[in-house]
């Protein structure tokens, strides 16, 4: 196998085969993909502890991918990252390294700023990974959509919630998919082909989510779905896939980044509909 040339071929190289991949690699995989803005700057050890495996494995898996090694494979990050200049992951350390040995409590001030330090952190990394073609992708989705429905549980549902209302500002037929009296299936049972499914879910994954939209799908629709690596289970078979890594601090993760990725995603469709239109108008009838 050729080496990857930058971190999105490797990261690719990962999703295509990571069914195929032992459940050691699976684990090591997930890390990657998690973790890419830091790479460069962790240990084999402290990887292999974090994935609880031997150090041998993390170099079996950089072989695996066409390397002679971990250090060479960790090459392709410390190359991405140096020349982006980004302090984010050195300050998050910091922040963690902080609250660890902090001897005197917090008052709200304090932890209201390390809640935005946390936040800035992971719009950083959001705006550094965008990717245009499956944000142009899921754009196309839902311009084209006969109805668009929305799902997401838990921590994922104040955002389903606003991608909804959002949506609910332009001429399409929006459902939330509530989950009321525990009917997720039944108020999916309707999609049909020319529907978009957008499906939101963070790890550990609402299965929930999972299964509405893999009705989804058996019924013929299409499905946006956002979530936090290439290699979560929502991902594989997503007509478009947006992915996005949340800042956190004191153990909680934020929704920063998801909320402004879902209103961009919102604005971007409002602007597609209104060009649409204006088209339309300036077309002379025949």
């Amino acid at each position: 196998m050729s080496q990857p040339a930058s971190i999105d071929q490797l990261m690719q190289q990962i999703a295509d085969e990571y069914e195929s991949l032992s459940r050691q690699l699976k684990l090591i995989a997930k890390y990657i993909e998690q973790h890419r803005a830091s790479l460069m700057l962790e240990r084999i050890s402290d990887i292999a502890s974090a994935c609880d495996v031997q150090p041998s494995a993390i170099v079996r898996f950089a072989q695996r991918f066409g390397f002679s090694g971990f250090s060479e494979m960790q090459d392709v990050f410390r190359q991405a990252y140096t020349e982006q200049a980004k302090g984010a992951p050195n300050y998050q350390q910091r922040i963690r390294k902080l609250i660890s040995t902090r001897d005197s409590k917090l008052d709200a001030g304090g932890l209201t700023r390390e809640f935005i330090a946390a936040s800035r952190t992971g719009l950083d990394e959001l705006a550094a990974g965008l990717d245009d073609e499956q944000l142009e992708a899921a754009v196309d989705l839902l311009q084209h959509a006969d109805n668009i429905y929305v799902v997401g549980v838990r921590r994922a549902f104040p955002v389903a919630s606003y991608i909804a209302y959002a949506l609910q500002h332009t001429d399409k037929r929006v459902h939330l998919v509530s989950g009321m009296g525990g009917g997720y299936r039944e108020q999916v049972r309707s999609v049909r082909a020319g529907d978009v499914v957008i499906a939101i879910s963070f790890a550990p994954y609402g299965k929930e989510t999972l299964e509405c939209a893999r009705a989804a799908q058996e019924n013929g629709a299409k499905s946006l779905i956002i979530t936090d690596s290439k290699l979560a289970p929502l991902a594989r078979g997503a007509d478009a896939l947006l992915t996005v890594a949340e800042g956190s601090a004191f153990a909680f993760r934020s929704l920063t980044s998801t909320i402004c990725l879902c209103q961009a995603l919102f604005i971007a469709l409002a602007y597609r509909l209104e060009i649409d239109i204006e088209e339309t108008k300036e077309t002379p009838l025949e």
